[in-house]
């Protein structure tokens, strides 16, 4: 059973920037499609950004479209999540997730995601 788990989360200055990581158990890893999603106190769970297991499509939210980036690297089952231009809204629990379908099935599909890790608390402050 894939584990992940996530590391990088910490406090911020708005306009700062952090690099989240998710380092999946094992090697099947490989064939998943990945993402991060982020949940701020009072609020749903929401998508962020994904990315297919060849890194290929990478969809984001709108939210965060020109200030993060996802990538992966296939070799040590990790994906990563750099975060530039941060404000105080991003303030959230990051969780990585990882699913066996397509990373717009992920977004679509929310509580049918495969795997997820336990989340990491990033917070932003003005």
């Amino acid at each position: 059973q894939v584990q992940l788990v996530e590391s990088g989360g910490g406090s911020v200055q708005a306009g700062g920037s952090l690099r989240l990581s998710c380092a999946a158990s094992d090697r099947t890893f490989r064939t998943y499609a990945m993402g991060w999603f982020r949940q701020a106190p009072g609020k749903e769970r929401e998508f962020v950004a994904a990315i297919s297991w060849s890194g290929g499509s990478t969809p984001y939210a709108d939210s965060v479209k020109g200030r993060f980036t996802i990538s992966r690297d296939n070799t040590v089952n990790s994906i990563y999540l750099q975060m530039n231009s941060l404000k105080p809204e991003d303030t959230a629990v990051y969780y990585c997730a990882a699913d066996r379908s397509n990373v717009y099935s992920m977004i679509e599909n929310v509580d049918g995601i495969d795997y997820w890790g336990k989340g990491t608390l990033v917070t932003v402050s003005s």
